[in-house]
């Protein structure tokens, strides 16, 4: 029999666990009563009552499992955490907003079964604020310069064969981003579009600070497009300078025209200085994630976990 393990990072959900619960296993037992299934969730340091929640459900149903961890350490790290402890045939990840429709995982098993070994429920569009859909349609723009593959909305809600799950589960680095890390695994990927619902229950724990950095994160995994753009702009910036250098000495000696005034040196400073002092943030962020990397800290330390197994 075929086991299906549904991977649900948790943070501040109380007024959709139990919904999300009841539509998860009415999917998977609808598409086929056959399979075995286990729904993990991953208690990210939440303050409402989404622990308690959970483990009232994991009481009823031996094939819940629930894990708290000590703190908050972000979806990622829930992500990562579902990923170790799934022991399904196939491994789903959706959100517990409700935002990515449960009832889609019927046709994703069925791709599944038609032997795509990933299968990708990508944005085609989002129900979500006007200030939100911008900064995402832009991230992502930037995204796909390095990932071509990545879908133009990107993705959380997707379906990882055996295979896929146990290659991805075998990096190591610490600063993931786990889209990313999905489309570079390579296998047989098949996309499906859906309208990503607008959020019922609770409020988004992201705001703009979050977003950015988890925005800085992913980029700086997937892309050597900064530093390379850094390149770029000191080769233009030398040559500029060469030039500009000549046409000074030309008009000096040559047109006999004096040096003028302290304003074109002003801008110069304030430019190049300007250049200067983004090239080193950019290359401080760099180092920053080979520090963090050499730490060999722990994406997330887990309190508890509530199982019958």
């Amino acid at each position: 029999m075929k086991k299906i393990s549904v991977i649900i990072p948790v943070y501040n959900n109380e007024g959709s666990l139990g919904i999300l619960y009841e539509k998860l296993v009415s999917t998977i037992k609808s598409y086929n009563e056959s399979f075995l299934y286990e729904l993990i969730f991953i208690n990210d340091g939440s303050h409402d009552n989404s622990l308690d929640i959970l483990k009232t459900i994991q009481l009823k149903d031996s094939g819940v499992q629930v894990i708290n961890f000590s703190r908050n350490f972000g979806q990622m790290a829930g992500i990562l955490a579902g990923w170790k402890y799934a022991t399904g045939d196939a491994v789903i990840n959706i959100s517990a907003d409700l935002q990515d429709p449960p009832e889609l995982i019927a046709k994703m098993l069925e791709e599944w079964e038609n032997n795509n070994e990933i299968v990708i429920n990508y944005r085609e569009a989002r129900s979500d604020s006007t200030s939100s859909a911008i900064t995402s349609r832009i991230a992502y723009k930037l995204f796909r310069y390095s990932l071509p593959t990545l879908p133009p909305g990107g993705f959380d809600f997707a379906l990882l064969d055996r295979k896929a799950m146990d290659a991805i589960n075998s990096l190591t680095e610490k600063n993931r981003f786990y889209q990313g890390d999905i489309l570079w695994v390579g296998f047989t990927i098949k996309y499906l579009p859906y309208l990503r619902a607008e959020r019922v229950h609770g409020k988004s724990g992201y705001n703009f600070v979050k977003r950015f950095g988890n925005f800085m994160t992913a980029f700086l995994n997937v892309s050597y497009f900064p530093i390379r753009l850094m390149s770029l702009i000191g080769f233009v910036t030398a040559f500029s300078g060469f030039i500009y250098s000549f046409s000074i000495l030309h008009a000096y000696f040559i047109a006999k025209t004096p040096f003028n005034g302290w304003a074109p040196l002003m801008m110069l400073f304030l430019i190049i200085g300007g250049f200067l002092m983004i090239m080193l943030g950019v290359i401080g962020e760099y180092i920053w994630r080979i520090y963090d990397e050499v730490k060999h800290k722990p994406n997330y330390i887990i309190k508890d976990i509530y199982t019958t197994k």
